[in-house]
């Protein structure tokens, strides 16, 4: 049985995504979008954002999509492979051969996630993407690249600190092994920020921090993800640590209208950050989940807190965007919830996606 994966994102979320983003399109008119990243949660958010603008504006562009197993991707998206708009390009990010089409904008996504096996492949494959990816954006004379990268960047976020600003200095250290994709992350932002400085390439940086919506993982290490996956097929909800951490949800058609907007508009070599800065408790974000999915499952912390210890955080500021892109979000977290709830209910249950 096909996974949920294999469905359309809901048709009232890529009206949002254009409605929001009507004015910027112009610019890749009969143009060709090069993206890397194309399975995963973003990916798939912004090519089919782009196949619906593509398609209601007649825009004629074209998007590469960079996958190592063109057939797998087909099978998970079906709707998008087999769009006319669409080609499949095969190859890793970095290694691939350049596409045979003059490429103006780059969407570059990809990444291995911050569980990879190896303390070190996060680290490579943002690095050595990035420098692929830059590579061939000088020899083809790209004009804009987005690079999605993460609020890990910022490294531990201090407790006396409520909202991480894109003027904050911290880092991850640079003898912790298991921060490779933090670390990979910041060195992909210096090589883009580079490229900027030194060339005509109009390189945007978004700091992404947590999101939910149609197709994030609900079996993997998201705690609204798999609230909501207990939520729908379990007997409670489960917080496994004690509650305390604060954390901010963006919806991702908010995240789609951010990332586009960033790429159009965002200012060359300045970083974004992507989030919400309306913070809960994941206590209550697991209340929420039980309100509104399911009223009346119950919600059981594993662990007390600690008399006195300051939560952990990781929640953005956002007034850089708001105050130079006008971005704000638009969706409100309950009925983000709700949205994503609903459209896993039409499909098969998570866990057979294997």
């Amino acid at each position: 049985m096909p996974g949920s994966s294999a469905r359309p994102l809901p048709a009232g979320d890529l009206g949002h995504v254009l409605e929001h983003t009507q004015g910027l399109w112009e610019e890749l008119r009969g143009g060709h979008l090069f993206l890397t990243g194309g399975t995963g949660f973003f990916g798939r958010w912004m090519l089919e954002s782009f196949i619906r603008a593509n398609d209601e504006l007649r825009l004629g562009a074209e998007a590469i999509v960079l996958t190592r197993d063109p057939r797998r991707f087909a099978a998970a998206a079906p709707h998008v492979a087999k769009h006319s708009a669409i080609a499949l390009q095969t190859g890793d990010v970095s290694s691939f051969d350049d596409p045979a089409a003059e490429c103006t904008h780059i969407l570059h996504m990809a990444t291995e996630t911050a569980l990879a096996a190896s303390a070190t492949a996060s680290f490579e494959t943002a690095v050595d993407g990035t420098r692929r990816v830059l590579s061939f954006a000088a020899r083809r004379r790209v004009t804009k690249l987005l690079l999605t990268s993460s609020g890990a960047v910022y490294g531990p976020q201090p407790s006396d600190c409520e909202r991480l600003s894109e003027e904050y200095v911290g880092a991850p250290r640079a003898d912790d092994v298991s921060a490779g994709y933090a670390l990979g992350k910041r060195a992909a932002e210096f090589l883009c920020s580079a490229a900027a400085a030194q060339t005509a390439l109009e390189a945007k940086i978004a700091r992404c921090f947590a999101f939910v919506g149609p197709l994030l993982p609900l079996d993997a290490n998201f705690a609204i993800g798999n609230f909501i996956h207990d939520a729908l097929y379990g007997d409670r909800i489960e917080v496994t640590g004690d509650g305390t951490p604060r954390r901010s949800y963006l919806y991702a058609a908010d995240l789609a209208v951010w990332l586009w907007t960033i790429l159009f508009n965002g200012q060359s070599g300045r970083p974004y950050n992507v989030g919400s800065d309306e913070d809960l408790s994941i206590s209550d974000v697991a209340q929420l989940v039980a309100r509104v999915v399911r009223p009346g499952i119950s919600v059981r912390i594993a662990q007390t807190p600690t008399a006195g210890a300051p939560p952990a955080r990781y929640v953005p500021a956002t007034t850089r965007a708001a105050r130079e892109l006008q971005l704000h979000r638009t969706v409100a977290l309950d009925d983000a919830v709700s949205r994503t709830a609903e459209w896993y209910l039409a499909g098969p249950t998570p866990r057979s996606q294997g």
